[in-house]
């Protein structure tokens, strides 16, 4: 299989990253650096990730709000302008086909930025239940995507862009970086303050380069991405989530948003409603949940949970060592009534037991700017 390019390939090779193939892209793994430090260095100050293999969608019209509600239960009609949200695509039995983010540009337009893995049949699943309602627009070629992420995110964009430091978690705006139209959220998935911009893409290495020449910042690879995001709590599609667990399942009930359920101002209406709502009403067998091990033994996705009687209760979907924590992290599912704060379970790792405890999540506490 050919893999594809984003718009900062060459960077990476000059920046002597490890490469490796990632939803159909090569993309950088870690830098020179390592992922330990790639990871310390966000939490400190400011990292840069290239995430344009992601994919951007643009949706325009009228309609457009009322016709993506029928896909995602979240309320998008009400979602002001300059505002995003986390969203859910369904399917008809309540699974999760992927997860996303809804902006509301203004002018009768919505970005969607949807998972790489994901994006073409995302895209298709759009035009097939969209199509005639309002029109699609995929970006997959002519825009990047940057993340610059930790504490001094806001310090050094404010640099090019004054204004950016305003902006609160979750707003998004059109900021001009460089002379060129961006489109900024201060938003990200390490669980620090930072943004995200959609740079056209033959202005992203341009726009990286001058990110890297502020001192804060540093490259950041895949590696880092992902134990960042695990520290937060923030699930990976296809592996913490999927098509085969439902929202409440993935303990993510808080993004079906409360005009779209039951007692709600537009209830139901997007694809496995009913399944849905009778989970939020009765419950489920199975429930997301974060683990920590009792020892320095890191418990890898895929690791069978049982419990004391060595029955299997679950299962690990994520987990690694955390270098925030100095520990190992994990997030997996669990039954129901082991899915309580401190309860015990057993992670079989090569086939000898190691003692897990069910935590809390976010495993280290988000520093979100919220103003």
């Amino acid at each position: 299989m050919t893999l594809a390019y984003t718009p900062l390939h060459a960077l990476h090779q000059e920046l002597g990253a490890r490469l490796v193939p990632f939803a159909g892209y090569e993309m950088p793994l870690h830098y020179p650096a390592g992922i330990l430090k790639e990871h310390l260095h966000t939490r400190a100050q400011a990292g840069l990730f290239d995430v344009s293999h992601m994919g951007q969608i643009v949706l325009h019209g009228a309609q457009a709000a009322a016709a993506l509600e029928t896909l995602v239960p979240v309320d998008i009609l009400d979602l002001p302008v300059g505002q995003q949200r986390y969203a859910l695509f369904t399917d008809e039995n309540g699974g999760i086909l992927d997860d996303l983010m809804v902006a509301n540009l203004g002018d009768e337009r919505l970005l969607l930025v949807v998972n790489a893995a994901c994006k073409q049949q995302d895209l298709e699943h759009l035009q097939r239940h969209l199509s005639g309602r309002c029109m699609i627009e995929a970006l997959f070629d002519s825009r990047a995507l940057l993340a610059l992420q930790g504490p001094q995110a806001a310090t050094v964009l404010g640099r090019l862009a004054p204004d950016v430091a305003q902006m609160t978690f979750m707003q998004i705006a059109r900021v001009e970086l460089l002379g060129h139209a961006c489109f900024v959220s201060r938003s990200g998935y390490t669980g620090e303050d930072g943004f995200e911009i959609s740079v056209p893409a033959a202005h992203a290495e341009a726009l990286a380069r001058r990110l890297l020449e502020e001192p804060e910042v540093q490259p950041i690879g895949l590696g880092a991405r992902d134990s960042l995001r695990l520290e937060a709590g923030l699930c990976l599609y296809g592996h913490d989530m999927d098509a085969q667990t439902t929202p409440v399942e993935a303990s993510l009930s808080w993004a079906i948003s409360k005009a779209r359920r039951p007692d709600g101002a537009r209830p139901g209406g997007f694809p496995g409603a009913e399944r849905i709502f009778q989970q939020l009403r009765d419950g489920v067998a199975q429930r997301r949940v974060g683990l920590l091990p009792a020892e320095r033994i890191p418990v890898r996705e895929g690791t069978r949970l049982v419990d004391d009687q060595e029955q299997s209760i679950g299962r690990i979907t994520s987990g690694g060592f955390g270098p925030s924590l100095g520990a190992p992290v994990a997030m997996g599912y669990v039954e129901s009534h082991l899915a309580g704060l401190g309860a015990s379970v057993q992670a079989l790792v090569r086939g000898k037991p190691v003692a897990m405890a069910v935590s809390k999540m976010p495993f280290v506490a988000p520093r979100y700017y919220r103003g």
